[in-house]
């Protein structure tokens, strides 16, 4: 067994990721385990979006202006629904803002923290099998090079998205299944995006475009499982047709599509009042609806709070029950309203009783005309708060 003073985080995602380049800003020990092999999701071209709080976030680690260059502004999010005529428009100028997010491709940002990382405090290919909270320190069994390693910390972050969970006392899950699936692709369409993000509810579900790239958009559409799957058997030219039906004529026809992928949609928080010395953060610790875009975002915050409280604790504290209680505090406004946020997005906008469309209307005419619900809308958005 390995015994150590380093934080340990099991994940090297953009969300471990970004917590080990801040404990190496600090000078702070720590080691990170990954399943891939270095370098293996720089061509992943999945679009994430990102906050202008991880905007700022990513600059304080040095790695905006590498993320910046293959990054797409969002200026304007545009939110309506199908049927209505009610709609609003948040604009980045009216909140003092240069962009409300931007759109970048998970590989570019993988590759931007991977630059910026001493590698040596990395061992890829590493596979997690078990996590053994202890009273002075956390143990965890991984797989690396065919054979079994067990690495002791005072302080283990899981930032996997979950894989390594199972079994692990005093953590307590709740679930709640959409039966819902997004798809998710990227379509080039007649009108330029003109730094617009669309936002549109539709009865089997909300569905967004975000401008990625010079000339194309970023596709989310979600629905029951048997619509999303039954619109992936379709050929390109048929999908195109079903999407601008589906969206309408705010950016013309669409002109095509690339791979279509798809993916089940839940509400899930993690509960760990129990477990010394783990710490759960990022999608591991709460996965959210895509509507509004905040589950990312909000795991990036996850990341910044423990490192700057990790910072200004002694290394005898790390993993304390004292101070995994002050995390959760400081943590539970933002995760618990981003949870509840989106939550109640897709509840009123995936309601078919009658009149609920009428009110939905009135609600998104309202917010287009009063300032003071925008800003509290952008600052959640942006900040969580």
């Amino acid at each position: 067994m390995t015994h150590s003073d380093s934080i340990l985080i099991v994940g090297g995602g953009p969300v471990g990721l970004a917590l080990a380049l801040s404990l190496q800003q600090k000078s702070i020990p720590f080691k990170v385990l990954e399943a891939r092999a270095q370098g293996a999701s720089h061509q992943d071209k999945r679009a994430l979006a990102l906050s202008y709080g991880t905007k700022q976030i990513l600059e304080t680690l040095g790695v905006w202006t590498k993320v910046a260059v293959q990054a797409t502004a969002i200026n304007t999010i545009h939110i309506s629904q199908r049927g209505g005529w009610g709609r609003a428009k948040l604009q980045a100028h009216e909140h003092q803002l240069p962009a409300l997010g931007y759109v970048v491709s998970y590989g570019a940002l993988m590759q931007a923290l991977d630059s910026s990382l001493d590698h040596a405090h990395v061992i890829y290919e590493a596979s997690a099998r078990e996590v053994k909270p202890a009273k002075d320190n956390a143990i965890v069994s991984f797989e690396h090079a065919g054979q079994l390693h067990t690495y002791q910390s005072p302080l283990l972050v899981i930032a996997d998205g979950g894989r390594s969970l199972e079994d692990i006392p005093g953590l307590m899950r709740e679930t709640k299944a959409y039966g819902h699936d997004a798809l998710v692709s990227k379509v080039k369409a007649e009108v330029p995006h003109r730094n617009i993000a669309y936002e549109r509810f539709t009865p089997s579900g909300p569905m967004a475009l975000l401008p990625n790239g010079e000339h194309d958009f970023s596709l989310v559409w979600t629905g029951e499982k048997a619509m999303v799957d039954s619109l992936l058997t379709l050929d390109d030219a048929a999908f195109l047709q079903a999407l601008h039906e589906a969206f309408g004529d705010r950016v013309g026809k669409f002109l095509s599509i690339e791979k279509r992928m798809s993916f089940p949609l839940k509400l899930s928080s993690l509960s760990m009042t129990d477990t010394p010395h783990v710490v759960v953060v990022g999608n591991a610790a709460q996965t959210m609806h895509p509507v509004a875009g905040q589950g990312f975002n909000v795991g990036m915050r996850d990341a910044w709070t423990l490192a700057g409280l990790v910072a200004r604790s002694s290394a005898h504290e790390w993993g304390s029950t004292n101070m995994l209680a002050t995390y959760r505090q400081q943590r539970h406004a933002d995760t618990r309203g981003g949870l509840l946020f989106t939550d109640f997005l897709v509840n009123i906008f995936t309601n078919r009783m009658l009149g609920v469309a009428g009110l939905r209307d009135l609600g998104l005419a309202m917010m287009e005309c009063l300032p003071p619900v925008k800003r509290l809308l952008v600052n959640k958005m942006s900040f969580g708060k």
